[in-house]
């Protein structure tokens, strides 16, 4: 017998992570802005005018550089970070620590400070839900969907498969685009395989550091990133998951519908880093390192242009139930779990 999950139904290691990164995805050493660099005037076009909720992580910082500094992505049509509302998670230590720090770094892109989403939601044209807690995505995430403004929710999109379904249940209510995704899926080679360059995959295997958070499931808090590649090159079709773990590693095998497999392995221990391999009929490609945050920032840009988002609903339901697949694996001492 197998237990089932249906997704149609109705912190050293880390701040490590995030210092190296931060750099990494600028492309360049961390440095004072300008002065009134990218100060939020009669220059931003309307249309362009993007807010942020949540600055209890490092994108926020990230990408209000990637938006305001016109050195760094310029490309990018003139959208611009106006406005933020500073409050993420509440009782997430590693979280909470940042909101300061972060606020006074954004501050000095010209950033206005808001008190509320609702103030937020009357400068602004767009949303980037950056709130590290996948638990107040929901909440967080409706007034913006009754307003009317595209948004696009940092990974997890949710702390359960149950909020995660309600999130794209009032996005459809209100018809109002949105999408979530790790930086990893647009990660070159992960897109070469996206596009073909291996022909179809047979298989894949991915790894990335699965830091645990005791507020969210296993792999929602870092394992993602990994989950997030896998899905990319191996696509839907998900039928069941095995999980073993213990406190240095975990190994998740998925077998597709069509007896493909991809397997996920999370890293506590030792070196870690993101990578793996896929595997095609045509060939065979190496998957990562992470060089930055550069191809999600156009690929959200895009996204408010067009309102089409570049990863379906489909596709982030079944990846969350995957997750959450793997929990009950856990639970159940590696039993297989049927999706």
């Amino acid at each position: 017998m197998t237990d089932t999950i249906n997704p149609n139904n109705s912190l050293v290691n880390r701040r490590r992570f995030i210092h190296t990164t931060l750099a990494a995805s600028l492309g360049l050493t961390l440095a004072q802005p300008s002065v009134g660099l990218g100060h939020h005037d009669a220059s931003v076009a309307s249309g362009k005018r993007v807010g942020i909720i949540g600055l209890d992580t490092s994108h926020s910082s990230v990408f209000t550089k990637l938006l305001n500094d016109p050195k760094a992505l310029p490309e990018l049509g003139g959208y611009r970070v106006v406005a933020a509302y500073p409050q993420g998670s509440r009782d997430i230590v590693s979280s909470v620590s940042m909101i300061a720090g972060y606020t006074e770094e954004v501050k000095k892109y010209g950033v206005e400070i808001v008190d509320s989403i609702g103030d937020l939601l009357a400068k602004v044209d767009v949303v980037l839900l950056e709130t590290n807690d996948g638990r107040l995505h929901l909440e967080q995430v409706l007034p913006v969907f009754k307003a009317g403004k595209r948004v696009f929710i940092d990974k997890p999109i949710a702390a359960s498969l149950s909020d995660t379904k309600a999130i794209f249940a009032a996005a459809d209510q209100y018809h109002v685009p949105v999408f979530s995704s790790s930086a990893l899926r647009f990660e070159e080679h992960v897109q070469q395989v996206v596009q073909g360059n291996i022909g179809a995959v047979t298989g894949a295997d991915v790894y990335s550091p699965a830091t645990l958070e005791k507020t969210h499931p296993d792999l929602f808090w870092y394992g993602i990133h990994g989950v997030e590649m896998l899905f990319a090159v191996m696509g839907t079709g998900c039928k069941s998951v095995t999980r073993t773990f213990n406190g240095e590693v975990d190994l998740v095998v998925g077998v597709w519908n069509d007896n493909r497999i991809g397997t996920f392995r999370g890293i506590r221990k030792g070196v870690t880093g993101f990578g793996g391999t896929a595997y095609g009929e045509k060939g065979i490609i190496t998957l990562g390192p992470f060089t930055g945050y550069q191809p999600l920032v156009r690929e959200i840009v895009q996204f408010f242009d067009t309102g089409k988002p570049p990863v379906p609903a489909t596709e982030t339901l079944e990846m969350v139930a995957f997750m959450e697949a793997a929990d009950a694996s856990k639970r159940h001492r590696g039993k297989t779990v049927r999706l």
